[in-house]
């Protein structure tokens, strides 16, 4: 289905006729399966809960990882050679991790869903806690590593498209360009496709092969389009800081954790008013600016609970809190546990 490249003397009929997929291998298989976890892992007892695999990190998958995956309803379908498309509708409004790093492309187009907490997080770029998420795009190029959480307001439905980089098209006057990765983005382009799409799968009728595999064409192409249209910016969410400005400050914060980051120095670091700065950042992050310095706090502490006998007073000064009941406090409202509760929850 997507080749490298479509010669410009081909016609759309013969390219599609030379790629529909034999009698034995139809180009639409349908399929729901409500208790796949991670690729063809399935939930067993005490699984569903979590990830299963914590200890096989090295395990190569071809689909997200969700726990608990009985939270969710998958269905999977195949559109042509080098394409494969899931829809993933949860079930009810529970805590949900997915995560994913693989040898495939992964598009994930956000159709409902609204958070109350989590973040979302793609290699290369700084992480997202940004709670409405509806028709938003991430794209997570092969081999970068993505996780997400979501304590559900809303339910959630997402479709993931799994591309196969050696299919992908490639444009004639820059050859086969490194996609970038990208985080809540919008484009109407693809997310029309995309969305085409989706719902042509859903509807289960196996009758329009080739208009599903045209519109998975059509996906791959905007992808490519969008990769050489030199915006490298994921956050075009309009109002939100550039990705530069993105950069800067999570980069400060990290490396300042344990500090009181004064407002207006954050401001100064990206050349804007402190007003101003508080409102694109909320719009970028979903958040303002305190709420995810603590959140850094939190994710720097679980890393530190996650070691022997720790001390929780003395991890609580590490990352910034003056106080070990502002820190149990603080973490209680970020995880539903105590510090003591997490570590023991780790054994």
């Amino acid at each position: 289905m997507l080749t490298n490249p479509l010669p410009t003397n081909t016609t759309s009929a013969n390219y599609f006729s030379n790629h529909v997929r034999s009698p034995s291998q139809p180009g639409i298989l349908l399929s729901i399966d409500q208790r796949t976890c991670f690729g063809n892992a399935r939930c067993g007892d005490g699984e569903a809960a979590g990830f299963h695999d914590r200890a096989s990190s090295n395990v190569t998958n071809d689909r997200v990882q969700i726990a608990p995956c009985d939270a969710v309803k998958r269905r999977a379908a195949v559109t042509g050679d080098g394409m494969t498309v899931e829809i993933v509708q949860a079930t009810r409004r529970d805590r949900i991790e997915y995560r994913y790093r693989g040898p495939l492309h992964v598009l994930a187009a956000y159709e409902q869903g609204m958070r109350r907490d989590g973040e979302t997080l793609v290699e290369g770029l700084p992480p997202s806690q940004l709670r409405d998420f509806r028709n938003k795009l991430t794209f997570v190029p092969a081999g970068h590593e993505y996780r997400e959480s979501q304590a559900l307001q809303s339910l959630s439905r997402t479709t993931y498209f799994y591309f196969d980089p050696a299919k992908m098209p490639f444009r004639s006057e820059t050859g086969v360009a490194e996609l970038a990765p990208r985080l809540y983005f919008e484009d109407a382009a693809l997310w029309d496709t995309a969305l085409k799409l989706s719902t042509s799968i859903e509807s289960g009728s196996t009758d329009n092969r080739l208009y599903l595999e045209a519109l998975g064409v059509v996906l791959a192409h905007e992808l490519v389009r969008l990769n050489a249209s030199g915006s490298r910016a994921q956050g075009p969410i309009r109002g939100g800081l550039a990705a530069w400005q993105q950069r800067v400050v999570t980069g400060f914060i990290e490396e300042h954790v344990a500090e009181q980051i004064p407002l207006a120095r954050l401001a100064q670091l990206v050349r804007l008013s402190p007003y101003h700065f508080c409102r694109a950042f909320k719009q970028s992050f979903g958040i303002p600016p305190h709420r995810y310095h603590t959140s850094r706090r939190i994710e720097q502490a679980k890393t530190l609970l996650a070691e022997p006998a720790p001390s929780v007073t003395d991890i609580g000064l590490t990352v910034g809190f003056s106080q070990t009941s502002s820190f149990t406090a603080a973490f209680r409202r970020a995880t539903g546990l105590t510090p003591t509760g997490y570590h023991r929850s780790l054994g």
